[in-house]
């Protein structure tokens, strides 16, 4: 069965004309065209069952834009979701009329901003938009702002946690949304916390809503600062940590680890609380639980090393400038090591969400916050330090 004489002849007439992307509407039994003149439209009429006779009407695509009505499968298994389809076959996958090649294009290296505009009509979907926002062309585009605006429109539908931290990173990217919606979307992660993991990924130097620098900030930065000045890790990232941005930011991890929704929000606060202070990396491995975090801490600051391993480069010279900063220096050690290895003996005997997770995970958290609470207040203030 092949299809009928007037859609064959439609079709055809279709796209000897220049057409930018197609896309079919099962459920009308409707195909669209994106041309320079708008949007055609070719109602079909199916002569048979309207799963096969759309399989002719996609062959009759792919013969016209592949050259063979057999060619595409194969070439779509091979090429779709590994971002590795061919710049100049990019433009052919928007005419066949699948929503597969429609995704190829999007996960292409040579994703332009026009081939953006073409992928978007073809196919609006949010996790079409997450992956064209992460390219720069993107961004900075003109589709840059329609995606920004569809994910901000559409996460209250969101029930997944990590495509909530992914939608929220990738809107605050400079120039997509207005201060008005930033302040909204800040305002909603009051309630949700896998919007305030978007917000550290997205501005770990400018959250909204900043806490005072902390209370001996002013001691401790003319030493900081002339070490940082020499190029010392460590006083860079505790100059850093001390401020306002950096207390506001650990009050914000704070926030989230006392309340993470799944196992996926937690993952993620501490890949991004690893990747911030990251500059105080001792160049030990990561896949340690946080009891061996804590302890290798503790033995590069108080005795010099740990086993196979001398002081990282700058750290002694910090220890040295900055003893009243031994306890802060051992926070920066072990947060810069955390990751999923801290968790993985809870998590790979779990699936638990929501507070019994968080119960699960106390023998880990509490460590954690005693780490953001050394940062976070002086040691003459630690006994009085509100517990989180």
């Amino acid at each position: 069965m092949e299809l009928s004489p007037e859609d064959s002849l439609r079709l055809n007439v279709l796209l000897a004309n220049r057409v930018d992307a197609v896309r079919i509407d099962e459920s009308r039994m409707t195909v669209y065209a994106l041309t320079s003149r708008g949007e055609a439209r070719v109602q079909l009429n199916p002569t048979c069952r309207d799963d096969r006779y759309l399989r002719h009407v996609r062959e009759l695509l792919s013969g016209h834009v592949l050259g063979s009505p057999g060619g595409y499968p194969v070439f779509l298994r091979r090429w779709t979701r590994t971002g590795q389809a061919r710049d100049q076959s990019l433009e052919k996958l928007l005419m066949l009329g699948e929503p597969e090649a429609v995704v190829a294009v999007v996960h292409a290296t040579g994703l332009t901003d026009e081939l953006a505009r073409k992928a978007w009509w073809a196919l609006p979907s949010a996790d079409n938009a997450r992956r064209m926002l992460e390219r720069e062309c993107v961004v900075t585009g003109e589709m840059g702002r329609v995606l920004a605006e569809y994910l901000v429109e559409y996460l209250p539908f969101e029930t997944e946690p990590a495509a909530m931290i992914a939608s929220v990173r990738l809107v605050l990217r400079p120039g997509l949304v207005s201060a008005e919606t930033r302040r909204r979307l800040w305002e909603r992660a009051q309630q949700k916390t896998a919007y305030l993991v978007g917000f550290l990924m997205a501005e770990p130097k400018g959250l909204p809503d900043p806490v005072p620098q902390r209370a001996d900030y002013a001691r401790h930065a003319q030493r900081l600062g002339a070490l940082a000045d020499r190029g010392n890790p460590y006083a860079s990232l505790l100059l850093r940590v001390l401020s306002s941005a950096g207390q506001t930011y650990l009050e914000v991890v704070e926030r989230v680890l006392a309340k993470p929704a799944n196992q996926d929000v937690v993952n993620a606060v501490l890949d991004t609380v690893a990747g911030h202070f990251r500059p105080a990396h001792p160049g030990l491995g990561n896949d340690a639980p946080i009891e061996r975090l804590v302890e290798d801490a503790a033995q590069l600051c108080e005795r010099n090393c740990v086993p196979g391993m001398g002081r990282p480069a700058g750290l002694s010279e910090a220890l040295a400038a900055l003893p009243a900063l031994q306890a802060e220096l051992r926070a920066t050690l072990v947060l810069a090591r955390l990751g999923y290895p801290v968790v993985r003996p809870i998590f790979s005997q779990s699936t638990a969400i929501g507070a019994l997770m968080r119960r699960k995970l106390q023998p880990v958290l509490a460590p954690i916050f005693q780490q953001l609470q050394a940062l976070r207040h002086p040691a003459s203030e630690q006994a009085v330090a509100p517990r989180s």
